[in-house]
């Protein structure tokens, strides 16, 4: 069997780190990149004989390369702090590697908003490519929304990975200025603009994706709050971007 290396990034993570290093304790090497935690992250993670990474911080897909190019073993798996692998998945992901048919696979992910599994909102189709070899691609230089580029073939998996995103109303508002800032920065070196117009419009947009268009109403109150939240993410992302360049 191939063996198998595991890439996190945390920070203030003390929380959620625990439950996702005891859902990969089978593993042959977890890799943990600690970007400046004030809380007992990196103690948690010394416990469970992680190596634990400083690297200068230049935004998450710079971060996921870097941490992915320094494992020892070809095949790695991408993991957030606050994601669990079920055990269906670790079962799965055993067999692939004891005779891997690609060279990277889309594990779906379950997410859960506020405590509660969201079934729709666009989040039932997320599929992120996770599990790869790194002699055939690793991560883009995208400082937000990053993702595993692969020159090869790509499968499937549908035994999820758990994903407690968002406990709190606090944590997603945090995030999301967190995320806007950056989504902003990067823009701009695209040499994007925006207007207060055009923030409007696209929070708006995405609203009505979310909540009609990808059934977020199905979700209750639980997906109502989440397509707004989700929205008003994206309106900050352009006044930000609109605040840099007017």
């Amino acid at each position: 069997m191939e063996k198998l290396s595991v890439c996190i990034i945390a920070k203030n993570e003390q929380e959620n780190i625990a439950r996702c290093l005891d859902s990969i304790k089978w593993v042959d090497e977890i890799l943990v990149m600690d970007s400046g935690s004030v809380d007992q992250t990196v103690q948690i993670c010394q416990e469970y004989s992680c190596k634990i990474v400083k690297m200068p911080w230049h935004g998450f897909g710079p971060a996921k390369k870097a941490l992915a190019d320094i494992t020892k073993n070809n095949w790695v798996l991408s993991v957030d702090a606050d994601e669990v692998i079920s055990e269906e998945l670790a079962v799965r992901i055993k067999t692939i590697l004891s005779k891997p048919n690609y060279t990277g696979y889309r594990i779906k992910r379950k997410s859960y908003y506020l405590g509660e599994l969201i079934n729709h909102c666009g989040w039932n189709r997320d599929y992120p490519l996770r599990l790869f070899n790194k002699e055939y691609g690793t991560f883009n230089e995208k400082a937000v929304h990053e993702s595993v580029q692969i020159d090869g073939t790509i499968a499937r998996v549908e035994e999820p990975i758990l994903h407690f995103t968002y406990p709190t109303l606090h944590t997603h508002v945090r995030k999301m200025i967190h995320y806007a800032e950056l989504s902003a920065e990067q823009k701009l070196k695209e040499g994007k603009r925006s207007s207060i117009g055009k923030a409007v419009l696209a929070g708006f947009l995405k609203f009505i994706k979310m909540y009609f268009l990808q059934l977020g109403a199905l979700d209750g109150k639980t997906g109502l709050l989440l397509c707004l939240n989700s929205a008003y993410g994206v309106y900050l992302k352009y006044m930000i971007l609109w605040e840099k360049t007017r």
